[in-house]
């Protein structure tokens, strides 16, 4: 059985980077943090984590992480079930950029109601979110993988609709003898781990272009494409009446629909019960 002393010293090290800063986060030694460390490599007979800058867990020290999050949640729990626990309860959670600009916001609403919880919002790619799981940083996660991780449970929530548009000018510039040619058709992505525009230019059979844009927010790329910058993938809210009024146009491709799951881990924890309620709640209003 691993120490709880020992596990929190880990977490420590890990969020903080450092060994003397997790030891002020303990207010114990530099020195105990070390010891703990050391006490817990020897048992598992294997490094947990990397003395770099900052410090990061090895993949055995990830499992471990996580064990020490849950243990630490469980037992703030139990505190508060007998009546003497006051403490905050974190509650990690990695969403998509596009779902958290939309449909959980009635999450966020929820989570204002909830006593002495504190929500830790990570915002990763969905493609993307259950690295943070594997690490342990967060206790669930919005993705578009199915496969649950080791430890985790696994729900399908819905999907998000993605439509591909353009301004009407940018799209006259990127037509030839009237067909379109997608390699002179700028692309406005979120960022580096954004491929659905490349994965539609890809199924058309063109050449990607040379001028790619990055804005790395829901709201403001959008805006960006309104704005003539290039072409992008709108949501369904976000489209409005922008058709209807000639601001955008529709590029000859499908909507891309990428569907959305909820990962947690599979323990016995009422926060984490009360945030899965919350966000099938919201994802089911929305789709």
């Amino acid at each position: 059985m691993y120490a709880p002393a020992q596990l929190a010293a880990l977490v420590a090290v890990v969020e903080t980077g450092t060994f003397d800063a997790a030891a002020r986060a303990l207010h114990v030694t530099p020195s105990a943090v070390s010891q703990r460390i050391r006490a817990l490599e020897t048992q598992v007979g294997q490094v947990v984590v990397s003395r770099s800058v900052p410090c990061r867990a090895t993949p055995t020290g990830e499992v471990l992480v996580t064990l020490g999050r849950q243990t630490a949640l469980l037992a703030a729990e139990a505190d508060r079930r007998l009546g003497g626990g006051s403490a905050v309860l974190r509650a990690a959670v990695a969403v998509n950029a596009d779902s958290l600009a939309t449909w959980f916001h009635d999450v966020l609403e929820a989570a204002a109601g909830w006593d002495r919880v504190a929500l830790e919002v990570y915002v990763e790619d969905q493609a993307h979110t259950l690295r943070l799981l594997r690490q342990g940083r967060v206790l669930a996660a919005v993705t578009s993988d199915p496969t649950p991780v080791q430890g985790c449970s696994v729900r399908a929530i819905g999907g998000l609709r993605y439509h591909p548009v353009v301004a009407p000018a940018v799209l006259e510039r990127a037509t030839v003898d009237g067909r379109l040619d997608w390699s002179r058709l700028p692309l406005v992505r979120f960022n580096e781990l954004d491929d659905l525009q490349h994965e539609i230019v890809a199924a058309a059979g063109a050449t990607p272009p040379d001028v790619v844009h990055r804005v790395p927010t829901t709201a403001d790329m959008a805006e960006a494409v309104r704005r003539g910058l290039g072409w992008g993938m709108f949501l369904d809210g976000q489209l409005g009446d922008a058709l209807e009024r000639g601001r955008l146009v529709r590029l000859p491709a499908e909507p891309v629909v990428v569907p959305l799951f909820w990962q947690r881990w599979r323990v016995a924890s009422d926060l984490l019960d009360r945030l899965t309620d919350a966000v099938a709640a919201a994802a089911g209003a929305a789709a």
